[in-house]
């Protein structure tokens, strides 16, 4: 059996919220060990410009944002490893921890903060993985700015895809809103506000068949379930919004979860309901979903996890 190795912090997941706890745990000589995830760097690896940051005047490429930070991560010390959590045990409820990476090495830790984020939820289309990042996206006001005075479609039914037809609605000049019921999910205030927006055009009983284009989106098809009519929509922006899950599958049972499976804190803090256990990012964030929103409470998981073990006496 191979040693167990021990660490002070353990960070789970990269991205904004991981990579930003990892700079300041490493600057509080915290030695954190970072376990990048399947997706080292997160959504915004997939995701091309970014305008939306603060101190890119001229914008950025996510994968290249992801690389500014694991880089600064790792000039203060931050020892960042490819791989993935396997397994947890939080059943003490009090440090140490034992963590199993890549199903083999173990790890024991006095702290951990999670950042393993959360998932789009997708159509299950070839044309949409085609297309990702060039004319398809799942957030609405990450990349709505590119698609200025165009045509775009919208496919979702609850209150965060309404909420995000409306803002498209402000920038593109039309916005078709595919619905696949004969009814919306949205709550009355947000089907309200989506019916009184003149240049919001509701597609019910319509799904997506495929996303056209050749370099980037130019149209997309539907069909009508109700008539079995197929419609062609010229537009150059496809947005995905039937939800997000939460990575914390490995986390179920042992942390306190919402409903919808997102990690509950503290208000105004990153502790969960265990001991010396922290989550930052969009794990724990269903509101915002931004990289800068992100970034801010993985800041406030490294504060929060350095203050737990300074009053532990752990050096």
């Amino acid at each position: 059996m191979s040693e167990i190795e021990k660490v002070n912090c353990l960070i789970i997941g990269s991205g904004p919220a991981g990579y930003t706890a990892a700079i300041y745990a490493a600057r509080a000589d915290m030695k954190p060990v970072m376990i990048a995830g399947l997706q080292p760097g997160g959504q915004l690896t997939i995701t091309t410009e970014v305008e939306n940051y603060p101190g890119y005047p001229e914008g950025t490429q996510g994968p290249e944002m992801m690389e500014d930070f694991r880089k600064q991560a790792q000039r203060f010390g931050t020892d960042v490893r490819w791989g993935y959590v396997s397994a947890i045990d939080l059943s003490s409820k009090k440090p140490p921890y034992m963590v199993t990476v890549d199903e083999k090495h173990k790890i024991e830790t006095q702290s951990v903060i999670i950042s393993t984020g959360a998932s789009a939820k997708w159509l299950g289309l070839e044309s949409e993985k085609k297309f990702n990042g060039f004319g398809v996206s799942a957030c609405a006001v990450c990349d709505g700015f590119f698609f200025k005075k165009q045509d775009v479609a919208i496919v979702g039914a609850g209150d965060t895809a309404a909420e995000e037809a409306t803002y498209l609605a402000k920038l593109c000049n039309k916005v078709y809103m595919i619905v696949r019921k004969d009814e919306m999910r949205a709550s009355k205030a947000m089907q309200h506000r989506v019916m009184n927006t003149p240049n919001i055009e509701i597609l019910y009983n319509h799904e997506t068949v495929e996303i056209l284009g050749d370099q980037a989106v130019t149209g997309a098809t539907m069909l009508n379930n109700k008539t079995n009519e197929k419609v062609h929509l010229n537009v150059t922006g496809f947005f995905i919004a039937i939800g997000h899950q939460p990575n914390t599958d490995l986390f179920k049972g042992q942390l306190d979860l919402d409903t919808d499976g997102y990690i509950i804190t503290q208000p105004g803090t990153s502790r969960t309901n265990v001991e010396g256990v922290f989550a930052a990012g969009d794990v724990q964030d269903k509101t915002y979903r931004q990289a800068v929103t992100a970034a801010g409470t993985g800041c406030m998981a490294a504060l929060d996890a350095e203050r737990y073990l300074a009053a532990k006496g752990v050096h």
